[in-house]
């Protein structure tokens, strides 16, 4: 990876790493603020900018960082013309609006938050449009929409500022979603997620029978996140946010987003009669449409809103034609757009500023108080409405020109029509905008007497404005970018000759009849506006209302029928369902004849299998006497843990009879709060069902498992088998599988073994100071049972077993290696010499003895486990990569030393303190409820309760 590789990656940071600078600079002062907010993005320009030259002498900056390659993720970025230019676009236009914002935002707004929204969504938008794959690309895509959510609320307490921010996020993030099946359908044809190798299969995908699916859940995507029609009614709602929101995310970054994606996806899916019809159809309605609207809109923003409606749909039009010359038209008026839109949203959030209106029938006059502002206004409407001299002249042409020269449907007038209605009421609005309000006399009932703003609100429009009439006059100063943007659109060299006039062609008598039309509906605009109230239409708004409404009904009736707080409802669902997709599977057929024949079965064998089966039924049987139910369990157990021993498993019965004392005793600790018997709650039906559902799993777990014991598999135990000692160091394949190959797993688990122990910490906690600790100390104990607590043959017994079980423990922890062993059994057989003491001389004697903290256990045994993998990074191996070696000290003869030791010594000591953790918890539970605690380790006391309480030797 080059030096532009790294600027690539740097590039797409920066705003994400600048985000968390904001919230901490505002106390420094708004300017602070401002100013840090604008340096990652600055920086982030002047990167881009190094590139640029490179990029548009036709070459693609590259970089990747591999991830998942087996699933085809990897974070890449990609730089060619297209993304350079609304990559600049994002961080130009994102200077201007820091600058604007600061000036804009009152002292009560919490501009460090807005801030920080801005660089979210700002390092979103980039990683849109610089991703090399397709799966990251869908990532950035969902963050825009979770970012402009932030953004578009972050007036919290407008209504319409919430209501507009959660359709604007339903709307584009169930678009997202569509085109989330479609970008992997698209992947899956190309057979690879990478952008560039998408782009180079433009035949095949085109060819392949699941071309139009992968097309419409795309298209779906990019209509509504550029608000196409008919998803165009989110984005004058979405207006409610501040003018710096909606002049950045609804003009030039975040509903180009949609363009940007056709343009990027052109050469892979444009060429067929399905991507004109749709593409181009729909881009022309949603700019009719949007004209239309923009015209009787009062509010400033929501003309401004229609009116980006209508030029993302002659955008998505002419991407939609599918021709290297609409490419170009489509290419140059995103440029003419970002500037002359960015400026007047901006110019409106300024009259809204200095007048406190926005509603343009108290406007008016405006340009004999505001000056400054009516100039920079009037030259970006007038770009609007396609005027010669400014840039909007020379786009609109070039679009005209390709609407003339497209036939839908055979028919060659409809476009050329339909596009100069378009362009017409695109005048009409743009006039009534100039005219409205910075025209006619100066008014007298201003809810605020306007003035021009400071400097730093006007000069970013006034930036703007100068490009416009710049690039309206000398177009060719564009050719450049654009050149190298439609190269990268149509995937061929190009080189786009932009001039202000082209002759007396059809293009331009259309723009003719549009300027003079569109001067006419000016004119009549009260009676139009009139008629346009009267006439009755759908409602967008209320549509979308309605359907959310259903739809929030619907989720509310389903979840209150199957989320009504039955577990075992939740459980019969879940099993039922995988009981019918197992059956499904097994159905479908593809098993193969058995090869291996079942083995004879000795007698002993036989018996004991018949015996867990019974002792099985035993525990269904009489699983509402919790004591029974328990001891028939433990049974159970040993049982297995002799089968594991019978199959040469000895690693496994070492473990599984260890877990089962371990559970035993606490089981038995927790009983101690539970009534004996369980009581009858389910109703026969429900027993049957519930019977016939773990008969169905049971089965079909049974019978894969038959299965696969008749039949030869492949199997990775070939390869443990083979590597163990030569990878590993080790002789006792399952410890290094635990500690090596699969040292992974095995430290996730000590984690959540560790959190476990924590967790019922923390619930002892809450029950011990929360009203439940009241119903603890209601539990009745027996006045008649044994006044000796701890019997002297146990209290010597375990003193005995003390010593000999840390020894057994040390060496079944030094032995693991290579043979049956390891730090996990090890930890359970010290924590079972540990429950022993705690059992045989009370609590209390054994707590006052303990050195460790259990908490302390198990942090240690995590921060060990996880350094022992880390270091395996320092010789360049994977994490928990074993290093092994041997040594000799004499007159000790020579052994092996290796990494994993010290794993499993995290291992031990993060279950052994768990499971005293544990053992703690319920113990204090115990003393709570009222259980006296002996201090001695055998003592007789033949006071009454009541007596050893008054004495304060009480729990």
């Amino acid at each position: 990876m080059g030096d532009g590789g790294v600027f690539l990656f740097v590039i797409a940071l920066l705003p994400f790493i600048g985000a968390l600078v904001p919230g901490v600079m505002i106390r420094a002062g708004r300017n602070a603020c401002a100013t840090f907010t604008a340096v990652p993005t600055a920086l982030a320009l002047i990167l881009l900018m190094l590139l640029a030259p490179a990029v548009l002498r036709g070459e693609v900056i590259e970089a990747e960082l591999v991830w998942l390659p087996q699933l085809g993720l990897s974070a890449s970025f990609f730089l060619d013309g297209l993304g350079l230019l609304f990559a600049a676009m994002i961080l130009g236009v994102g200077l201007l609006i820091t600058l604007y914002a600061r000036f804009y935002l009152s002292g009560d707004d919490p501009m460090g938050q807005f801030y920080t929204y801005l660089l979210l969504f700002q390092g979103a938008m980039l990683g849109i449009v610089l991703s090399n794959n397709i799966l990251l690309l869908l990532i950035f895509w969902e963050l825009t929409s979770l970012s402009s959510f932030l953004l578009i609320g972050y007036w919290k307490h407008l209504p319409e500022g919430r209501r507009g921010a959660r359709m604007a996020l339903a709307v584009t993030g169930g678009g997202g979603l569509a085109m989330i099946g479609g970008m992997l359908i698209l992947g899956n044809i190309a057979g690879s997620y990478n952008l560039t190798d998408i782009l180079a299969s433009g035949e095949a995908i085109r060819a392949s029978e699941w071309y139009l699916p992968a097309l419409i859940l795309i298209l779906i995507g990019a209509f509504t996140k550029s608000a196409q029609f008919p998803f165009h009614f989110w984005l004058p709602h979405a207006m409610a946010a501040p003018t710096p929101v909606s002049a950045y995310l609804h003009s030039a970054t975040m509903v180009k987003a949609g363009v940007f994606l056709l343009a990027r996806m052109w050469p892979a899916l444009a060429g067929t009669d399905a991507w004109f019809y749709l593409v181009a159809t729909t881009g022309l309605v949603t700019m009719v449409i949007g004209a239309v609207i923009a015209l009787f809109k009062d509010d400033l923003k929501a003309l401004l809103a229609f009116s980006t409606v209508s030029h993302l749909g002659l955008l998505t039009m002419l991407l939609g034609f599918g021709t290297p010359a609409a490419a170009v038209a489509a290419v140059f008026h995103v440029i003419n757009h970002l500037t002359f839109k960015a400026a007047l949203f901006m110019i409106a959030g300024i009259v809204d500023h200095e007048t406190h209106t926005r509603d343009i029938k108290r406007l008016g006059g405006l340009a004999r108080l505001m000056p400054v502002t009516a100039v920079i206004g009037t030259v970006a409407a007038l770009s609007m409405a396609g005027i010669p001299l400014f840039n909007g002249f020379v786009s609109k042409e070039m679009m005209l020109e390709e609407a003339a020269h497209t036939a839908w449907f055979e028919n060659p007038w409809i476009v050329p029509a339909l596009a100069t209605l378009g362009a017409l009421f695109s005048v009409a609005y743009s006039f009534r905008f100039i005219v409205h309000v910075f025209g006619g006399p100066v008014r007298d009932d201003y809810p605020r007497q306007p003035h021009d703003p400071p400097a730093g609100m006007y000069l970013a429009p006034a930036l703007l404005a100068v490009i416009v009439v710049l690039i309206g006059v000398m177009p060719f100063l564009a050719e450049p970018v654009v050149a190298a943007a439609v190269s990268a659109v149509t995937g061929t060299e190009m080189s786009p000759y932009l001039k202000l006039w082209h002759g007396l062609t059809p293009a331009l008598w259309l723009s003719i009849i549009a300027v003079l039309g569109g001067a006419v509906l000016l004119w009549l605009h009260r009676p139009l506006a009139r008629a346009w109230d009267a006439a009755p239409r759908p409602e967008a708004k209320a549509i979308f209302d309605a359907i959310m409404g259903a739809a929030v009904r619907l989720s509310r009736m389903i979840s209150e029928t199957l989320h009504d707080g039955v577990l075992s409802r939740y459980l019969a669902i879940m099993v039922a369902a995988s009981v019918a997709l197992g059956a499904i599977a097994w159905s479908g057929g593809g098993l193969a004849a058995p090869t291996r024949t079942p083995l004879p079965v000795p007698p002993v064998v036989a018996v004991g299998w018949v015996l867990l089966i019974v002792a099985t039924a035993s525990v269904v049987i009489t699983h509402r006497h919790r004591f029974q139910s328990l001891v028939i369990i433990s049974i159970i157990g040993l049982m297995i843990s002799v089968g594991f021993v019978y199959l040469s498993a000895p690693d496994l019965a070492l473990t599984q009879i260890s877990v089962e004392t371990v559970t035993i005793i606490l089981l038995l600790l927790a009983l101690h709060f539970l009534p004996k018997q369980t009581p009858v709650e389910s109703s026969p039906a429900r027993r049957l069902r519930d019977g016939l559902l773990a008969l169905a799993a049971g089965g079909g777990v049974g019978a894969v498992a038959y299965a696969f014991l008749l039949r030869d598999v492949d199997a990775i135990s070939d390869y443990h088998l083979a590597n163990s000692y030569e990878g590993g160091g080790g002789t006792n394949v399952v410890n290094v599988i635990l500690v090596d190959f699969r040292g992974f797993d095995t430290y996730g688990e000590i984690i959540v073994l560790g959190i476990a122990g924590f967790v019922i910490y923390a619930l002892t906690e809450a029950l011990l100071n929360g009203t439940a600790s009241r119903r603890l100390r209601q539990i009745e104990y027996e006045p008649d049972r044994s006044r000796d607590r701890h019997p002297l043959m146990m209290v010597i017994a375990t003193r005995v077993m003390m010593p000999i079980a840390v020894v057994v423990g040390v060496y079944i922890f030094l032995r693991g290696h290579n043979q049956p062993g390891g730090g996990f059994v090890a930890g359970l057989v010290i924590s079972i010499a540990l429950l022993m003491q705690y059992m045989a001389s009370g609590f209390a004697w054994a707590q006052a003895r303990r050195k460790f903290e259990y908490h302390s256990l198990i942090g240690s045994g995590v921060v060990i486990a996880g350094l022992t993998g880390a270091g395996a990074w320092l010789a360049g191996k994977p994490f928990l990569t074993s290093a092994f070696g041997y040594v000799h000290f004499p007159p000790i003869e020579e052994f092996e030393l290796a990494t994993a030791m010290l794993f499993d010594l995290g291992v031990f000591l993060a279950v052994l303190g768990a499971v005293m953790l544990m053992l703690h918890s319920l113990s204090r539970l115990a003393r709570h409820a009222g259980e006296t605690v002996n201090l001695e380790p055998m003592d007789f006391d033949p006071r009454t309760r009541a007596e050893a309480e008054a004495d304060g030797k009480g729990g």
